[in-house]
């Protein structure tokens, strides 16, 4: 007999979803986060019925942030299920794919969780070899792959999407392969992960990429994979977008900058790119005739303007909730504007009382500046939040 229920998040944002307790170590809950896929949910549970065997308690959890009917379509074909079946419907999207995803990991009640899609690319016939393969390896991560060895990737749809893809995990393992070490296909987003294994509050996701955030944040010590044929999608289109593209770019950087050195780095990056709208700025004023030095005065506020719109969304992201948005750019302002007026003074100290040349001195200036700009955007301009603090509340509402 099939059960069904329908939640909304608590006040306190934790899932209400509940479903009925499973009582076995081995029981597996699957995770689904839907979009407007009413067309596919019907075929996904017969698919889930037939493939998942009596002898592995199942739950099905649905995380869906759909604007169509898909939550109905749930209720009713929920009922033909021999397993329960609930939903959590999310008026805002948090995170996108990734939010969903984390607040499926909070709502399963079983020892292993088993993430998929909604579109049946993913074949739930191959939930029960997730599960029997991180037994056998004692594993707390199993992924789904399409690069090993009886694995394809034949369901993407066109060169475009496939090159894409293999971009996408070319640059994912470049940029981390000490965390991604024996996953082949990162952007995978069917796996099964063991409850014991990953801490739902340490995640951040961006986008859809949640194995990414998973394996870079909270990786389990012990990995395997399995092959699997990526399917065509049943019904529907892809939720693919260049605007998706984009948030998979930041939500990479986010991960990539977690530790102080990496962080300073992409901030001298960012820093580099200023003096671009600088000059062009300095070149077009004094064209136009203005002095040279209100010129220079004024180009570098397209500069520093610049900067602050990248390390915004680049750089900081996580931790501008804590902050009014024209606060945060007004402090970020003084502080780049105090870079110059400090830097002088250093130069001369440099020269005077250690006796060094002008141009040394310049650089050592620069290093100076450059290191205490950074530690000053980063504990003045974005210092995280602390825990109950009291005005928490109002200033993510009054978050730009």
């Amino acid at each position: 007999m099939s059960s069904f229920e329908s939640t909304v998040p608590g006040e306190l944002g934790e899932p209400a979803v509940r479903a009925a307790g499973i009582p076995e170590p081995g029981a597996v809950t699957i995770v689904v986060p839907t979009f407007n896929e009413s067309a596919n949910i019907r075929q996904l549970l017969r698919q889930i019925t037939e493939s998942v065997p009596a002898r592995l308690p199942c739950e099905v959890v649905f995380v869906d942030d759909s604007t169509d009917d898909t939550p109905e379509v749930i209720a009713e074909a929920a009922r033909d299920c021999p397993f329960p079946v609930s939903v959590l419907h999310r008026e805002e999207p948090v995170g996108g794919l990734g939010g969903a995803v984390v607040e499926g990991l909070k709502a399963a009640s079983s020892q292993w969780i088993v993430v998929m899609d909604g579109d049946c690319q993913h074949p739930p016939s191959l939930v029960p070899e997730l599960i029997a393969s991180g037994e056998r390896a004692h594993a707390g991560l199993v992924v789904a792959s399409r690069y090993i060895k009886g694995g394809s990737r034949e369901g993407l749809a066109g060169g475009y999407r496939i090159a894409v893809s293999r971009g996408a995990t070319w640059l994912t393992k470049a940029l981390f392969p000490r965390r991604l070490r024996g996953i082949s296909d990162p952007m995978s987003g069917f796996f099964a992960i063991r409850r014991s294994a990953v801490t739902a509050e340490v995640l951040r996701p961006l986008g859809y990429k949640i194995l990414l955030e998973l394996a870079v944040r909270s990786r389990p010590r012990r990995v395997t994979e399995v092959p699997f044929v990526f399917q065509d999608r049943f019904a529907g289109e892809s939720k693919s977008s260049a605007a998706e593209g984009l948030r998979f770019l930041r939500h990479l950087v986010g991960l990539r900058t977690a530790s102080p050195v990496a962080r300073m780095t992409v901030f001298g990056l960012i820093g580099a790119t200023g003096f671009v709208p600088n000059l062009l700025g300095l070149y077009a004023l004094t064209a136009a005739g203005l002095h040279y030095v209100p010129a220079e005065i004024l180009a570098n506020q397209l500069g520093v303007a610049w900067n602050f719109l990248l390390i915004e969304h680049l750089l900081f992201r996580e931790r501008r909730r804590h902050r009014r948005g024209w606060d945060r750019a007004a402090r970020f302002a003084l502080l780049a504007n105090a870079d110059l007026v400090l830097r002088i003074p250093l130069i001369a100290l440099f020269v005077r009382h250690l006796g060094m040349g002008a141009l040394s001195a310049t650089a050592l200036a620069l290093v100076t500046t450059f290191v205490l700009r950074f530690a000053g955007t980063e504990a003045l301009v974005y210092l995280p939040r602390r825990a109950g603090a009291g005005r928490g509340s109002r200033a993510e509402r009054g978050t730009a």
